[in-house]
């Protein structure tokens, strides 16, 4: 039997209590954990679900460094960590420049940021407990600084196929223990309608493959003429070709898509990869978040 992987949730206005509703449905039928992404307050949600489940892990995945005093994300996240029982995970990022700048956030260097970040998190005075610390990885020296640092890394959109090689930079004891947590985001789409279900998770992912660190790391995965030909069309203006540069290949190795034995398939690949905590990202070839959860929860009846 496939082992379980957790599932990325995110509080979308209007629907905020049915959020904590699916909440309740993702522990009842055992998922290891509900990650929330960075889109909307992942550290809100994950203060309600703490409140409204018993057993499930939770965590951001991730949160930006740059979006809160310090101290303020210290106060929260040892609450969280304080009132679910010790689930929580807060996972932490520098986001990407694009993100940021339309907040008015001008990013430094980013492992000397993080490196900073984490250093004045755990000097916060008076907050009691923080919970683990999961960076969101990449490449190379992002990876290394995680294991460093903190307690754990995430990745997003991470190509299966180059992870050995990404992991390879752990140590044994990291990369095989309990005690070090290795996540990734995957976005998944389900249907019988293979190519439909692909057309979803291209239009999710082409939006990274405008950002320099998306490209830059699967450059280093294997995909260089496909970044290539995608900064080929930036390069001409023509941002309508990007969708085309992008292979069948890649999207194969960084998504999850197709019938439901397929996706159960792919999830029990990315354990076979090292990777300890698979995050699926639902989404539908025809509805919206509930609909693609609903689809996820099937997978498994």
């Amino acid at each position: 039997m496939t082992q379980l992987p957790a599932v990325s949730l995110a509080a979308v206005p209007g629907r905020r209590q049915k959020t904590l509703e699916v909440a309740q449905e993702i522990e009842r039928r055992g998922f290891p954990g509900i990650y929330g992404p960075s889109l909307g307050d992942s550290l809100s949600l994950c203060t309600a679900i703490a409140m409204v489940t018993e057993r499930v892990e939770l965590g951001t995945s991730i949160t930006p460094i740059y979006t809160r005093n310090v101290a303020d994300f210290a106060g929260t996240a040892a609450f969280i960590h304080e009132i679910s029982d010790g689930r929580f995970r807060f996972g932490v990022g520098v986001s990407h420049e694009p993100a940021m700048s339309r907040m008015g956030i001008k990013q430094g260097k980013p492992l000397g940021d993080m490196r900073q970040f984490v250093e004045d998190l755990k000097a916060v005075p008076r907050v009691g407990d923080l919970p683990p610390i999961v960076l969101a990885t990449l490449r190379t020296r992002m990876i290394r600084l995680a294991e460093e640092i903190a307690d754990g890394m995430v990745f997003a959109n991470g190509a299966r196929s180059h992870m050995a090689t990404s992991l390879s930079n752990l140590s044994d004891e990291a990369r095989t223990g309990s005690d070090f947590y290795i996540g990734n985001m995957i976005p998944t789409c389900i249907s019988d309608d293979k190519d439909a279900a692909a057309a979803v998770n291209r239009k999710t992912l082409t939006g990274y493959a405008f950002l320099p660190n998306y490209r830059n790391y699967w450059k280093e995965a294997g995909y260089e003429e496909e970044m290539n030909g995608v900064e080929a069309a930036l390069a001409d203006n023509d941002p309508d070709r990007v969708p085309d540069c992008l292979s069948d290949r890649w999207l194969a190795d960084t998504t999850l898509y197709g019938t439901a034995s397929e996706v159960r398939e792919g999830i029990e690949a990315w354990f076979d990869a090292g990777i300890k905590t698979p995050i699926i990202v639902p989404s539908a070839v025809a509805g919206g978040q509930m609909a693609a959860i609903q689809e996820f929860f099937d997978l498994w009846d």
